[in-house]
């Protein structure tokens, strides 16, 4: 498809960007279907500035956000959907008529991807490492839609954990407990949890070797999902692994959130198998 003025554009805006294979994917969707559509990855420190900018540009459809503006960018939309409103964090923008409208496909997107690998949620205890944006989106999910027994939320950022803890106790009747990320926190906690989620960015391309969670903490009654999908075997999976834990690639939730983002901007069903495609392809 010819890049032209009537070109609508898409973006992910977030700090870091560089690993994102959001671009790959959204624009050889765009292509299967034969749309007027650009996907590109913008850098992003000031999110007001960003937004301010989207604001005076024409032909935009829509953004994706990520680390570290999924709540912090709430403040500058003009609506945000029920169900992004009530998580208190967005992964998506729609440009519809002028206004920035937000909404959260995290949520849906994490839940599938641990239902589609046959993780048992319902009276589990699950231990979810991290407390920002991603971390807040499914741990509502969670609270809405599985059974789980009790969360418990560990994190280093004390202000930001305790206000996500806060919002699920008023918000939801989820048992919840949170505690500082830490080694003597995972070797106390780990040993009675049935399922492990992993939330933070640490594992990420370029540093891939790092892993917020002891090989040996890790036994083979856990189920373990990283979010990091790049590398698409972190560290901590490949550890889960060979420790006899079930585990599910942040891929996969990457892939589900993201078909659902390109049908909020093009309301067409997304092409899921030329998505799925890419993205082996970029990891073979």
């Amino acid at each position: 498809m010819e890049i032209n003025a009537q070109t609508k554009l898409c973006g992910v805006i977030g700090n870091p960007v560089e690993h994102s294979l959001s671009p790959a994917i959204h624009n050889a969707a765009f292509q299967k279907l034969g749309l007027n559509f650009v996907y590109l990855a913008f850098r992003v420190e000031n999110i007001a500035d960003a937004i301010r900018g989207i604001r005076a540009l024409g032909n935009v459809r829509g953004f994706s956000v990520t680390i570290p503006h999924k709540v912090s960018v709430i403040r500058y939309l003009d609506e945000v959907e029920p169900t992004a409103r009530h998580i208190g964090a967005i992964n998506t923008i729609v440009v519809d008529d002028g206004k920035l409208i937000g909404y959260n496909t995290d949520a849906s997107g994490a839940l599938r991807a641990l239902r589609d690998g046959s993780v048992e949620l319902k009276g589990r205890r699950v231990a979810m490492l991290g407390s920002g944006g991603a971390a807040r989106a499914i741990a509502f999910a969670l609270a809405a839609d599985s059974g789980v027994a009790e969360l418990f939320i560990l994190a280093i950022d004390e202000a930001e954990r305790r206000g996500l803890v806060s919002d699920l106790q008023a918000k939801t009747s989820l048992r919840v407990h949170e505690a500082t990320l830490s080694e003597d926190t995972l070797r106390r906690l780990l040993p009675d949890a049935q399922v492990l989620i992993h939330c933070t960015p640490v594992g990420m391309h370029p540093r891939s070797e790092e892993s917020c969670v002891p090989a040996e903490l890790l036994h083979a009654r856990l189920a373990v999902m990283d979010i990091v999908y790049n590398p698409p075997e972190t560290r901590l999976l490949r550890d889960a692994t060979a420790a006899g834990c079930q585990t599910v690639r942040g891929l996969e939730m990457f892939l589900n959130q993201a078909a659902a983002q390109f049908e909020l901007w093009t309301n067409r069903p997304a092409p899921t198998d030329v998505m799925r495609a890419v993205l082996v392809s970029r990891f073979a």
